[in-house]
């Protein structure tokens, strides 16, 4: 596992060596909502913002790697392959995003939009796949203050929340690929919106019917 997500890490690293010397000196570091450049900086700035994902890539990596041994109550031993699976599909999600992000940087005419919100719709895809096993943890998953007091609600809510994700995350890869910029970005922005609150709701009704006695 710690080998393919090396791997995986290390391909946009590979792909901005191979295309750096092709760069202008003034390169999009910025693209508005039609997946357009609408602000220009220095080879520096693009190396900058590289380096920002590939950071956030190893520290998100590192951090799900070892919670078994920073979490408090060590609930999330109990689910350790299910946080490796998140982890490696978290750092290829990032390398598709910051590979897309330099061939943009290096091809104007590219329209970043249409590779990156499908390459979210599928990461809300695989993290639905993998959302039902999520055992109760208090660093990932739907972590409400209904689920984390209740273990039948955390697994009821998830329960929802994969099929939830799994569905909603191809609708979204679909949505986005075939409407216009503008309009996929509202249905985008409103489908993400629906698959956040719907679990949060549900997790709050599932307990005040299971718990009444424990409602003001």
């Amino acid at each position: 596992m710690d080998i393919a997500a090396l791997v995986l890490w290390l391909l946009p690293v590979a792909y901005v060596a191979y295309i750096y010397s092709s760069l202008p000196a003034s390169v999009p570091v910025h693209f508005d909502i039609d997946g357009k450049a609408d602000r220009y900086g220095s080879r520096g700035e693009f190396l900058a913002l590289q380096g920002v994902l590939m950071g956030t890539s190893a520290l998100v990596y590192l951090l799900l790697k070892f919670l078994p041994a920073i979490d408090p109550k060590k609930y999330v031993k109990y689910g350790e392959a299910t946080f490796q699976k998140l982890a490696l599909g978290l750092v290829l999600f990032l390398a598709a995003l910051d590979i897309a992000i330099a061939y943009a940087t290096l091809n104007n005419s590219f329209d970043v939009g249409k590779l990156i919100l499908p390459v979210v719709g599928l990461l809300f895809a695989f993290i639905g796949n993998v959302m039902n096993s999520i055992k109760p943890n208090y660093f990932a998953g739907v972590r409400t203050p209904w689920t984390l007091e209740d273990p039948d609600t955390w697994r009821s809510t998830h329960r929802l929340a994969s099929k939830l994700w799994f569905f909603g995350g191809i609708g979204l890869t679909i949505a986005v690929l075939l409407l216009p910029n503008k309009v996929g970005m509202i249905v985008f922005l409103s489908i993400v919106a629906i698959l956040v609150l719907i679990p949060v709701i549900y997790s709050y009704l599932y307990y005040k019917k299971h718990h009444p006695s424990n409602q003001n």
